[in-house]
């Protein structure tokens, strides 16, 4: 039920970005969501409309591209995915992983009119 929030947080991002560059509708934003953002991709599109509704992104089309996860070894300095069965590092089977990306969820982009 939080992704209701985040569609608030995001037309909150909306309106500041028209208040500040005078657009009064929004066609199209784009959002870039980790894997393991904690976010459901299908929640945030049912919830965006009643966030949305009264906004200049009221009817905005909302595109979510997923971000894969990236994680590095700490003893063998490799960076990519990891085997994630077994926990570890498919170059040295290190358990010594950790993950530096596929958490953050952003806007990335308006297109407005």
């Amino acid at each position: 039920m939080h992704e209701l929030a985040i569609a608030q947080g995001i037309i909150g991002i909306v309106d500041g970005e028209a208040q500040k560059n005078g657009f009064r509708r929004v066609l199209e934003i784009r959002l870039k969501m980790g894997e393991f953002s904690g976010l459901v991709p299908d929640c945030l599109r049912e919830f965006f409309p009643i966030a949305a509704a009264g906004s200049p992104a009221e009817g905005a089309q909302l595109l979510i591209e997923t971000l894969p996860a990236r994680f590095q070894c700490r003893d063998c300095g490799y960076e990519g995915d990891a085997d994630r069965k077994n926990a570890c590092c498919p170059q040295c089977r290190s358990a010594a992983i950790r993950m530096i990306s596929g958490r953050e969820f952003y806007v990335d982009s308006l297109k407005v009119e």
